[in-house]
């Protein structure tokens, strides 16, 4: 009963219908959950405040069983674990604090400001129903893949964001002292001016302010294209990896190998076995699944992965 369960609360198993009937009613829960929080902010709706509170409550029960039955059950999501490690994994993993932050702010409604702003958390609820799905699932494999080069791309605008506004505070604060106030001014006006948002309220007035802006501008351009080559360039990849399966039939069949994944290679990553062994992996074969591979899949013992070797240059 446990392990059906389990089945029934893993979300993305269209081959159990059960499963797909729970998503469809926990992603109706959370909508309902959403609106209700937009709906309270109206004023002219406040004579509804008692539906939209058992709504809330009803909604919230509803999150607090799926948690608690995720947690009894998380030693079936990490079977190479304890039940009590599997429960500390579940905690403290992407789904768990999702889950544990869109109960929390139930219990501080009328409290602090950071509690009631907690309750903005429930909306990324739908993050954890979309992750298990082909389009989500190519977004954030791309971002976790090139996360090195985004990150080195942010820390460029982010130095330039600074170097361009302690030079624009020292240009335009004579000038204009009440709009250049103080270094941070000019990193608002930087900001703006490098993502090429323009609000217009900080702008320069001297010949040389103008100037700088003009550089910074253009600088702007291409500091923003840089992460956004990146990601797309990711995605390229992504899709282009996905296709060869679609090309399988036209591949040299001598260099396709199907690999039993013994103890030397069972915990290993896809993108580790690939580095390791000079191999392209194609597909895996577990229990009766298809998987289509990504870089952090982890490898379990006897699964089956049709490979191909890549040849040495």
């Amino acid at each position: 009963m446990k392990e059906k369960l389990f089945n029934v609360l893993q979300i993305g198993d269209r081959s159990n219908h059960i499963s797909r009937l729970f998503d469809i009613f926990i992603t109706i829960t959370i909508f309902a959950n959403i609106i209700v929080t937009f709906m309270e902010t109206f004023e002219e709706l406040s004579g509804f405040s008692s539906v939209f509170h058992i709504v809330e409550i009803v909604t919230i029960s509803i999150f607090c069983l799926e948690y608690i039955l995720r947690i009894w059950t998380a030693g079936f999501l990490y079977p190479e674990m304890s039940p009590g490690h599997a429960r500390f994994r579940f905690l403290f993993s992407f789904d768990g604090i999702i889950d544990f932050l869109t109960i929390v702010p139930a219990a501080f409604l009328s409290g602090f400001v950071i509690f009631r702003m907690l309750r903005v958390a429930r909306i990324f609820h739908l993050f954890r129903l979309n992750a298990k799905y082909d389009s989500f699932n190519v977004i954030t494999t791309v971002l976790y893949e090139k996360k090195n080069q985004i990150i080195s791309s942010l820390f460029i605008v982010l130095i330039l964001m600074l170097a361009s506004s302690l030079c624009m505070y020292s240009v335009e604060h004579h000038a204009q002292p009440d709009v250049f106030q103080n270094a941070f001014s000019g990193l608002w006006w930087s900001m703006s001016t490098l993502l090429t948002v323009g609000y217009g309220d900080i702008y320069p007035i001297t010949p040389l302010g103008r100037i700088m802006a003009i550089v910074i501008a253009y600088l702007g351009v291409g500091a923003v294209a840089i992460p956004t080559g990146i990601i797309s360039a990711g995605f390229v990849e992504q899709y282009q990896r996905k296709s060869t399966l679609s090309n399988f039939r036209d591949t040299d069949i001598k260099e396709i190998a199907e690999i039993f994944v013994d103890k030397r290679y069972a915990g290993m990553t896809v993108d580790e076995l690939e580095n390791n062994d000079q191999a392209t992996i194609y597909l895996i074969l577990r229990d009766d699944l298809s998987i289509l591979p990504q870089k952090d899949t982890v490898l379990k013992l006897n699964d089956i992965i049709v490979v191909r070797s890549t040849p040495e240059t």
